[in-house]
């Protein structure tokens, strides 16, 4: 229970600021370990960008940012959880991922590895025993993989598992092909297009290109585990995943209060010892403050420079973010109108451009202008779970990169919709004829409904190799733990990064219990602060 303080606002043993997903999975474990926790909200509503609402037309759903889960899916974090419990289901399109061609051909992922195999043998004789023995492969070692990524920096546990897994020269080549460009691992995996395409594809998720150095491991993980697990969706939106974390913390005393925008950390001889609420209420932390907002959010505006190592402050200002994004949600009167049907019953498509049209298209983002030619992320909501829409009907989304800018015009927003329904309209003619209603959210929206998406951005981060693992959100350890004592990051700005997995969340819970744990011999700190004083003095 959280009790109440001079102040008139409340103290717990631990403050969570922020109720987005690694917020309320980080509040889950510490409850679970007998704390009482507070998680405060700045907006109305939890969930940050895993949340669905009704946007476009009554009785379509979209989900208003992250759409589909194979990495929550196959996360040993949420899995832990038992979201189950609490109302969480998932369902799955026919198929999992539909890359489209400009000539119109379609390389296509399901499930059934067989289905992907003949797929991409069409593309190339001999293509589909070439992924299938690359999923072999993968699947030796995708349980610790998945552990490897999900746990604190360095991973010793995943990665001691691996090496007796595979042998020393089986995680070598694993950890090639991770830091590979997607283009080059696309080349030596196949000799035709389809499975470079289907690869590249997925490494544009992220922010980096075709040709960037770490392309490659994205790529692999997300088509991976869509062979192994799907793309699946929350049955009834992704609301259901933060409905069920915030009744799981419910029902062990945590509470959510919305609206109260922290706007300081409240730290003493070094220690967090609290924050501070818009409007001057105060909220004492016995034990830990974490906090799931943005890396320089956190340091610059809720911790001051003031309080910080000068040498982290000037690492801040190389902090690099993600690309913006334009996401544009419509209600269709009737399924897509792939001229290719093919893309009829995968859940998501990949849209307007083959290996070298995404090469193009990145190189366009890398210098900072619009593309005239955007390729599309695009989501068959109903084709993946048909309550999302009336029945004959579809909820459709797509999201295309934009160059990061904190400020955009509207009318640069407007025609690059306009664009983005182009490409649907070459590749479904009589898309636009179906549309019963549309809603846009640039990075103005994006940022507005929710703070942590800075300027559009959804990675908290750049994804590049620069600023992933011991260099995530800059130079340091790589952990949750911060220069301030007893303070903790909990979101997607730390190690492993973006993506509904809940790692940051968790990693940041279990640095607080450890410590709390090393509280009276004090070794845990002291180490932390041995190394933070050697990166940042």
């Amino acid at each position: 229970m959280i009790s109440p303080g001079s102040t008139g606002a409340g103290r717990a043993d631990a403050i969570v600021v922020g109720a987005g997903h690694n917020g309320l999975v980080a509040a889950n474990l510490l409850a679970d370990a007998g704390w009482d926790v507070l998680v405060l909200e700045a907006t109305q509503v939890p969930g940050g960008a895993v949340r669905s609402a009704e946007v476009t037309a009554p009785g379509y759903l979209s989900d208003l940012y992250s759409s589909f889960y194979p990495l929550g899916y196959a996360s040993p974090v949420l899995r832990g959880l038992d979201l189950d419990r609490y109302g969480l289901a998932w369902r799955h399109a026919p198929d999992v991922l539909a890359h489209l061609f400009p000539d119109g051909r379609a390389a296509l992922l399901n499930r059934d590895p067989a289905v992907t195999a003949a797929s991409l043998e069409a593309f190339a004789p001999g293509d589909g025993h070439r992924w299938l023995t690359a999923y072999d492969e993968w699947r030796q070692g995708a349980e610790l993989v998945m552990e490897l990524i999900t746990t604190p920096f360095p991973p010793l546990r995943g990665g001691l598992g691996l090496l007796r897994r595979l042998r020393l020269g089986g995680t070598l080549r694993l950890a090639r092909r991770m830091v590979q460009p997607v283009r080059r691992l696309g080349a030596e995996l196949f000799a035709g297009a389809g499975g470079p395409a289907l690869l590249a594809g997925c490494a544009l998720h992220t922010d980096l290109s075709p040709e960037e150095a770490g392309s490659g491991g994205y790529a692999l993980l997300l088509a991976m585990l869509g062979q192994q697990v799907g793309w699946p969706v929350p049955a009834g939106g992704a609301q259901k995943i933060t409905d069920a974390l915030v009744a799981r913390l419910a029902e062990r005393g945590g509470a959510v209060r919305y609206g109260a925008r922290v706007d300081r950390v409240l730290v003493a001889r070094g220690r967090a010892v609290g924050v501070r609420t818009a409007g001057g209420a105060l909220w004492r932390a016995r034990r830990a403050v974490l906090a799931d907002v943005p890396a320089p959010a956190l340091y610059l505006d809720l911790v001051g420079a003031a309080a910080l190592p000068p040498r982290l402050v000037a690492d801040l200002e190389h902090f690099r973010w993600d690309g913006s994004t334009v996401k544009v949600d419509w209600a269709l009167a009737a399924p897509v109108p792939w001229t290719n049907r093919q893309l009829a019953t995968a859940g998501t498509v990949h849209l307007g451009a083959d290996l070298a049209g995404m090469t193009g298209y990145a190189a366009v983002l890398a210098r900072g202008e619009l593309p005239r030619d955007p390729f599309l992320l695009v989501g068959q909501m109903s084709v993946a779970d048909p309550d999302r829409s009336p029945p004959g009907t579809e909820s459709l989304w797509s999201y295309t990169h934009l160059p990061f800018r904190r400020h955009w015009r509207a009318e640069e927003i407007a025609g690059q919709v306009e664009r983005m329904e182009a490409v649907l309209e070459a590749s479904a003619p009589g898309f636009r004829s179906q549309v019963v209603g549309r809603h846009v959210a640039g990075p103005a929206e994006l940022e507005e409904a929710n703070p942590s998406l800075v300027g559009g951005a959804l990675g908290g981060g750049t994804a590049a190799p620069y600023q992933q693992l011991f260099l995530r959100p800059v130079p340091g350890l790589g952990r949750a733990d911060t220069p301030v004592d007893r303070l903790f990051l909990a979101s997607a700005s730390a190690h492993p990064g973006g993506g509904v997995h809940g790692a940051p969340g968790a990693n940041a819970a279990r640095a607080a219990l450890a410590r709390d744990r090393a509280l009276t011999g004090g070794a845990y700190h002291q180490a932390v602060a041995t190394a933070h004083r050697a990166i940042y003095h």
